[in-house]
């Protein structure tokens, strides 16, 4: 099952693979928009879920991984981190998200694990 959807400006089609986690994400999207350069197809990105993004942001961000993009500005909560070891990005995803992802993606899946940032608050 395909689906389209709109991050500010930038319109793309997304499909994961079904039978539960992990699962695989293909994106089609116009050129300049999050997903860089779209003309040929690439790895993107691995994801997680985390109980906050800006804090899940802000471990990456203080360990050397800067954000590229953040989808939170447009009421979209994910975020891109740069990770150059595994020539792409990790994004973390909102825990709020994932029953709709289940829903959509993997009706009567389980829950999938996530990071607990309040567990584990990062300290400078």
């Amino acid at each position: 099952m395909e689906r389209a959807g709109a991050v500010g400006e930038w319109d793309y089609r997304i499909v994961f693979t079904a039978g539960g986690p992990p699962f695989i994400e293909l994106i089609e999207a116009a050129p300049g928009g999050p997903w860089g350069d779209t003309a040929e197809p690439a790895f993107h990105h691995l994801g997680w879920w985390t109980s906050d993004v800006r804090a899940a942001g802000e471990r990456l961000a203080a360990a050397g991984f800067p954000e590229e993009f953040s989808g939170c500005p447009f009421g979209r909560p994910f975020a891109y981190h740069r990770v150059t070891s595994i020539g792409g990005r990790v994004e973390v995803v909102a825990l709020a998200q994932q029953p709709a992802f289940i829903d959509a993606w993997n009706p009567g899946g389980e829950p999938m694990p996530a990071i607990n940032e309040e567990a584990h608050p990062w300290n400078p």
